[in-house]
């Protein structure tokens, strides 16, 4: 499982409002189109399904008091990507956070 924290200063309240409005911009961001599932089965909890290039990745994002959480299964035929799809994570996590 890959988990990549991301900081925040936010409350939670307004960390789930930024990532409930902004989660459809995932899949814009993932080279050659992909489809994104989001769901919400808890309050502070964002299940993920992602379909691209005839892979599917699953996991979820954690949003708690100081940091969001984003953990990825990422299938064998994937693990040598890892360390883009984590800067990728990073880098959109922080995005998908930030005030507008």
């Amino acid at each position: 499982m890959m988990r990549v924290a991301i900081p925040h200063d936010k409350d939670r309240e307004t960390i789930r409002n930024r990532l409930r409005t902004k989660s459809h911009k995932i899949q814009d961001n993932i080279p050659g189109g992909a489809e994104v599932v989001t769901d919400w089965p808890s309050e502070d909890r964002m299940n993920l399904a992602v379909s691209a290039m005839g892979q599917q990745v699953r996991g979820h994002v954690e949003v708690l008091d100081d940091q969001v959480v984003f953990e990825m299964d990422l299938p064998p035929a994937l693990s040598f990507i890892q360390p883009m799809v984590e800067n990728a994570i990073r880098q959109q996590g922080q995005r998908l956070i930030a005030s507008d």
